[in-house]
């Protein structure tokens, strides 16, 4: 830990002004989990005993997943974040919470941008090349992923930059173009293009393997991201019998990772990249008692409910605007015994346990856990039973 945090000061990081990612870096890392345990029993107490957060030993350098705009001041290229509350980009070489791989990656490819003369995009002319570089990395695998995020599907001196790049950094095993050619503030566009590699990484989590694609969901905290979903599985106590439902699934993961314990799982999502990558995820794992459905979850429960399919266990892991009323009415219909709820929101969290416990369950274990310290974010595991 830094003198900083020691002496009880907050971490001096040069673009927390300008930045706005990092919420709470005024105080030390005791002091951020101290404010989170508040908020957490402020807004969850009146459901049960909320247990002490799970904070991380080293809390710097985390996100395996880094993110940077592109643009033009003043005739001079820069790369980071878009200011809070703006579109101004904040010209950030090197961040505390992302990978130091990650920040060099950026740095090189500012320089090769200025050495093969290409532009980064103006939002304002609708003029230039890349709009945005997108960097993931398999903290256990070493495995790096690099999406350039162009205006145009035309690329001058394609081969000559991917060559150039991976001679600065070799430890990187994959580039893509991605094209996003339209006026949005989504990084991603439609089209993508692979230009060296397989145009995916593997990463290990929970002693399974995972393909992470450019589009693919993936937890930005790997270390802690155990953690969570260790403590969801030992709150869910599997006896191996049970049939279960990974609810907002994504590719995967959580149902993957709990199928050696029970006896099948489905795993339900809407979104059909997602569901792609999680039929190859139990592929890659030799994962038989696993099937995947493209559909909104709560229909799918409905329609399990109607017929009378027993289903021991839900696992749901929404978006931070949690549940949706038609979910939840849904949910209390199938009436699993046991329903384990992992929340990146305490607050919408919060007013759905109010839901819940109205209709027949107790929450009998919340478990904060710190995924991403620095700022005022927050995850939460609840187990809730009949």
């Amino acid at each position: 830990m830094s003198e900083n945090n020691k002496n009880g000061k907050g971490i001096m990081c040069p673009y927390r002004k300008k930045c706005g990612g990092c919420q709470l870096l005024n105080l030390n890392y005791e002091e951020q989990l101290s404010h989170k345990m508040k908020t957490e029993i402020r807004l969850l107490g009146r459901f049960g005993r909320v247990s002490e957060i799970i904070g991380m030993q080293n809390p710097y350098n985390y996100r395996n997943k880094s993110q940077y705009a592109f643009a033009s001041v003043k005739g001079k290229t820069v790369a980071g974040v878009y200011q809070s509350s703006s579109h101004r980009v904040v010209d950030i070489e090197s961040c505390l919470i992302t990978d130091n791989r990650a920040d060099e990656i950026c740095q090189s490819v500012k320089k090769l941008l200025k050495s093969f003369k290409l532009k980064p995009f103006d939002e304002a002319s609708q003029d230039g090349f890349l709009r945005h570089l997108l960097v993931k990395t398999g903290f256990k695998s070493g495995e790096i992923m690099v999406v350039l995020v162009t205006a145009k599907a035309e690329f001058p001196k394609k081969r000559s930059f991917i060559n150039a790049l991976i001679k600065l950094h070799p430890e990187i095993t994959t580039v893509v173009q991605n094209v996003n050619d339209k006026f949005t503030s989504m990084v991603l566009g439609d089209k993508s293009k692979i230009l060296y590699g397989g145009g995916k990484i593997t990463e290990e989590l929970c002693s399974f393997k995972f393909r992470i694609s450019p589009r693919a969901f993936y937890q930005i905290n790997p270390v802690q991201t155990e953690i969570l979903y260790n403590t969801a599985m030992e709150f869910a106590d599997f006896k191996g019998n049970e049939a279960i439902i990974d609810a907002y699934c994504g590719t995967g993961t959580i149902g993957i990772i709990a199928s050696g314990r029970v006896k099948s799982v489905i795993g339900v999502e809407i979104n059909g990249d997602a569901i792609k990558d999680a039929k190859e995820n139990a592929r890659l794992n030799s994962v038989s008692n696993i099937e995947f459905y493209r559909s909104d979850a709560g229909e799918l429960m409905k329609a399990l409910a109607s017929r009378g399919q027993r289903i021991d266990t839900v696992i749901m892991d929404p978006a931070r605007a949690g549940a949706d009323m038609p979910f939840l009415t849904s949910l209390v219909k199938l009436s699993p015994k046991k329903v384990i709820y992992i929340s990146c929101n305490p607050e919408t969290l919060a007013r759905d346990l109010t839901y819940l416990t109205k209709n027949g369950y107790r929450a009998r274990k919340i478990q904060p856990v710190d995924m991403f310290p620095h700022t005022s974010h927050v995850e939460t595991v609840v187990l809730l039973s009949k």
